[in-house]
């Protein structure tokens, strides 16, 4: 019986300091509820009820966390795909550069027909 509350008492110490360190780490942000420094009061004075309630109640699981842009599946499928506006965008930049061509091949010529050379 002494081995089983020995084993027992170190599994709940165990247990214990686990949830200190664990609430102690994790950012402001993934605390529910109450503020972290509450937390860490309730997990302190509370040993194993403390420890159950911070995992049950108070700590957000990081799959629920906010994720950067680029850590996001649907962020980075959605850079690949083309919109109407990047259409649009591309359909003007070709067209801005046959004008810009044209105006290139153009010999300087007004349209009239006029050097503008020594035609007094």
């Amino acid at each position: 019986m002494a081995r089983l509350l020995i084993i027992l008492a170190l599994l709940a110490t165990g247990f214990w300091v686990y949830s200190v360190v664990d609430c102690a780490v994790q950012p402001r942000i993934r605390h529910r509820a109450v503020p972290k420094a509450v937390w860490m009061l309730i997990v302190i004075v509370f040993p194993v009820i403390g420890g159950i309630l911070w995992f049950l109640l108070g700590r957000i699981p990081a799959r629920a966390a906010v994720r950067a842009p680029d850590d996001d599946p649907a962020f980075l499928r959605s850079l690949h795909t083309r919109s109407a506006q990047d259409d649009r965008i591309r359909q003007l930049e070709e067209e801005l550069a046959r004008l810009d061509n044209d105006a290139d091949g153009d010999d300087d010529t007004p349209p009239d027909g006029r050097t503008g050379r020594g035609s007094h």
